[in-house]
């Protein structure tokens, strides 16, 4: 796997390296040893899948609160996402700035999620399912949220008028 920095602290855009023949190809996207020499977290203790329907459907901003702070990696398996990072450390260099990427069926890509950023993704075609693999059991009583177009943080998705869970729309905008 190649691990690339992102302008994000701490975020990583990883790509697998597929072992192809006439057959296909083979790659890894889990290793903890790899993780780990990276600096990242590699406890993987909850394994999840979003399955999203229609085009322009729009998950996040999500994180969880400490002391369930945790880090994600996510992968599209089918269809294709834009897929947004928010970096919610307050001592971090990079303290709400956002990243986003095409994550999709076709070019395999994941994102490195740390703890402390909020995530979410808006579909770019329909029947899109999303894989993330956590470090953290999720816990409803620590699960929040920011709104996907707070100002303060200014986000371009591709799509202005998404389609939201009543539970996103109502997520509280930051305050500066």
């Amino acid at each position: 796997m190649k691990f690339n920095e992102i302008p994000l602290q701490g975020a990583y855009l990883i790509e697998p390296e597929p072992v192809a023949d006439q057959r296909g190809f083979f790659a890894r996207t889990w290793c903890a040893d790899e993780f780990r020499r990276h600096g990242l977290n590699a406890h993987l203790a909850q394994c999840s899948v979003s399955f999203n329907v229609r085009r322009g459907t729009l998950r996040g901003m999500h994180y969880q609160n400490e002391p369930y702070s945790e880090a994600k990696v996510v992968r599209c398996c089918a269809g294709a996402i834009y897929d947004v990072l928010l970096d919610l450390r307050s001592a971090s260099l990079t303290y709400l700035r956002w990243y986003a990427t095409e994550l999709s069926a076709t070019n395999h890509r994941m994102l490195y999620v740390p703890e402390g950023f909020a995530h979410g993704f808006q579909t770019l075609l329909d029947d899109c399912e999303v894989f993330y693999q956590i470090s953290r059991p999720y816990s409803p009583e620590h699960a929040r949220g920011v709104r996907w177009d707070d100002p303060l943080c200014a986000i371009e998705w591709p799509d202005r008028n998404p389609i939201l869970s009543p539970k996103d729309s109502a997520f509280p905008y930051l305050q500066s």
